[in-house]
């Protein structure tokens, strides 16, 4: 048990947004890893509600980057190494799916399957975020560099590039691929840094 512990601290520990990545394609073994990893996240009641939408190679995340950053804008972005990643993975939730898995006889006492708005933590977006961190934490099992960032107003016209079916929200789209050699191109967010436990934990009471 030691063992495994200590490798799990190392990869929270590694674990961290990549804006640089190589041209080098991700091989279909460490790709299938990490979206089997999302599969095993938690999920209300069971729900699994959540779908990936995978662009592989360049002329798919061509697709995306077409939408999102159309070429005007490209001059100015500050990290062009992100338009090489290999892999885009849309992560998508279906909200609804919550109300219908909660109208039933086993989760009805709950009265959350009536409308979204009864629900006081939408969990949706909770059992997505588990997921796509458990695509991040695989991602760096398989040394490859990974970032999730938001779509942000391009969710519209994604879902629309890509088919989307109506209902469905997006958590965010996860890059993958190699890391650039020597750099990660930390953003200003990045060097805030993180917490540390004794930052944030509060035993017994806050």
């Amino acid at each position: 048990m030691t063992p495994q512990r200590r490798d799990l601290r190392q990869l929270l520990a590694n674990r961290a947004m990549c804006r640089d990545f190589t041209d080098t394609a991700v091989s279909e073994s460490a790709l299938s890893d990490v979206l089997t990893a999302a599969m095993g996240a938690p999920a209300a009641g069971n729900t699994r509600a959540l779908d990936l939408v995978v662009l592989q190679g360049e002329s798919e995340t061509s697709q995306y980057w077409d939408v999102s950053l159309p070429e005007p804008k490209r001059s100015t972005f500050p990290w062009p190494g992100l338009l090489n990643a290999q892999v885009l993975v849309l992560g998508y939730v279906e909200p609804d799916a919550y109300r219908r898995r909660y109208a039933e006889s086993d989760k009805a006492h709950t009265r959350l399957g009536g409308d979204e708005a009864q629900w006081p933590v939408p969990y949706w977006w909770v059992d997505g975020g588990a997921a796509l961190m458990s695509m991040l934490v695989a991602a760096e099992n398989a040394e490859l560099g990974a970032l999730l960032f938001g779509q942000f107003e391009h969710e519209p016209a994604l879902a629309r590039r890509f088919g989307v079916p109506r209902g469905h929200r997006t958590l965010g789209t996860v890059a993958l691929g190699h890391p650039a050699p020597g750099d990660r191109s930390v953003s200003y967010s990045g060097e805030r840094g993180r917490p540390t436990l004794a930052d944030r934990l509060h035993r017994g009471r806050w």
